[in-house]
């Protein structure tokens, strides 16, 4: 999960939709308590859960740490195969959005001619 989480487009996602959240919450207080209200319930069953379910992780914990580094290989081979992974969001619209004016203008001119 961390090396998920880590990978730059995943990351910069999450920050694009934290930063969202946030601002959303900000401005609209109807929103504002319904989010608190649901953090709340997320933070309450999350801590209860951890109790439950730590004997179980435990007693799996070898082959969690087996599911882990098969997991881990196969990021690593699609980060190598999929190095659009390693970009941010932002770029990625970027680059996407000059590719389709590039397209676009070719088209133009094509037909033009």
């Amino acid at each position: 999960v961390s090396q998920v989480a880590n990978l730059t487009l995943v990351s910069s996602a999450c920050d694009m939709v934290s930063t969202a959240y946030a601002s959303t919450k900000e401005s609209h207080p109807y929103i504002r308590s319904v989010c608190g209200a649901a953090e709340k319930g997320v933070k309450s069953v999350t801590e209860a859960t951890a109790s439950c379910v730590q004997p179980v992780m435990t007693t799996l914990e070898p082959h969690v740490a087996a599911a882990s580094e098969y997991a881990s290989k196969g990021l690593d081979k699609l980060g190598e195969k999929l190095p659009l992974l390693q970009k941010p969001v932002e770029q990625i619209i970027s680059d996407t959005k000059e590719l389709v004016s590039s397209r676009v203008a070719d088209a133009k001119d094509a037909v033009s001619s």
